[in-house]
């Protein structure tokens, strides 16, 4: 299977695993020319903060793709795969943080989807976070999970 596009998904907690989501993807993509989608999924709440944080007028002036490129984990990302030679877009989208992900998986035609999640407790570690899970149980396509530090 020729990979041609990978959903990076963004969430709001994946400011402390820019390294590891940066490498992971860049390790897959580099050597195949796939084209890296970077995806950030807001809640109502979580968007609406953010549009008021980086001063835009309201959320009926911008679009999610737009407070999305904005966001600093994306401009990280972004530098990252830019450094690697790695050719990227970017998409928001607001509302459930597992069923965005696996529309924006459908939307791009993605062949593969990468999620970020933290180290979790030895007995925790047969269960991913809710929206981990949801992603790998209903993408169109295989799901890597990165963990964090």
């Amino acid at each position: 299977m020729a990979l041609e596009k990978i959903l990076l998904a963004v969430g709001p907690n994946d400011k402390d695993r820019i390294d590891e989501l940066a490498e992971a993807v860049t390790d897959v993509a580099g050597p195949t020319g796939a084209e890296v989608v970077i995806a950030h999924v807001f809640t109502d709440e979580e968007y609406d903060n953010v549009v008021d944080r980086l001063e835009f007028e309201s959320a009926s002036e911008t679009t999610p793709d737009e407070v999305a490129d904005r966001h600093t984990t994306i401009r990280e990302l972004e530098d990252r795969l830019s450094d690697a030679g790695v050719e990227y877009s970017v998409r928001g989208a607001v509302g459930n943080h597992g069923d965005q992900i696996v529309n924006l998986a459908k939307d791009v035609n993605a062949d593969m989807v990468f999620v970020g999640g933290r180290k979790r407790s030895p007995t925790g570690k047969a269960v991913f976070g809710s929206t981990a899970q949801e992603v790998m149980l209903n993408a169109p396509c295989p799901v890597t999970f990165v963990r964090g530090e």
